[in-house]
């Protein structure tokens, strides 16, 4: 084994083992890369107060991953991340409303509409091109368009 591992105090490597997972999570966010770093923190404090054997850092860590992995899935369930705009995400419900132009003649239900600087699948009445409808809601990407408003 290399001799620089023997000089470094185990307390270090786990606080350096916390951070790393804390800039993981923020490079690759999901809510779970932060829990186990928390644990590598707790055992490098742990560690860093009390003369612990190797054997029990892993152990304490191992437990201490399952028990914050689960104690952050409840907090975050118990505390949803609430979003002022609900839609945010969900572009065909942002367009519900909205009066598009068909480009593709809707035919026996079916079409295309430029919404903006693209083109959608649409669903709907019948309507010739040019045609303008209102975007009554969406199925994935197929917005559902109904009469024409001409």
């Amino acid at each position: 084994m290399a001799e620089w591992l023997d000089t470094i105090s185990t307390h270090w490597f786990w606080l350096s083992l916390g951070l790393v997972l804390g800039v993981a999570e923020m490079v690759a966010p999901g809510f779970f890369l932060m829990w186990l770093g928390l644990a590598a923190l707790i055992v490098g404090g742990l560690d860093y107060f009390l003369p612990i054997t190797l054997a029990y850092q892993v152990a304490m860590f191992a437990i201490l991953s399952v028990l914050t992995v689960f104690a952050g899935k409840k907090f975050l369930h118990d505390n949803p991340i609430e979003t002022e705009d609900a839609k945010l995400n969900d572009r065909g419900a942002r367009l519900t409303g909205e009066i598009v132009t068909v480009v593709e003649a809707i035919t026996n239900g079916n079409g295309r509409v430029k919404v903006g600087d693209s083109v959608w699948s649409a669903r709907g009445v019948d309507a010739a091109i040019g045609s303008r409808v209102r975007v009554t809601g969406a199925d994935g990407a197929v917005l559902l368009v109904e009469g024409g408003l001409d």
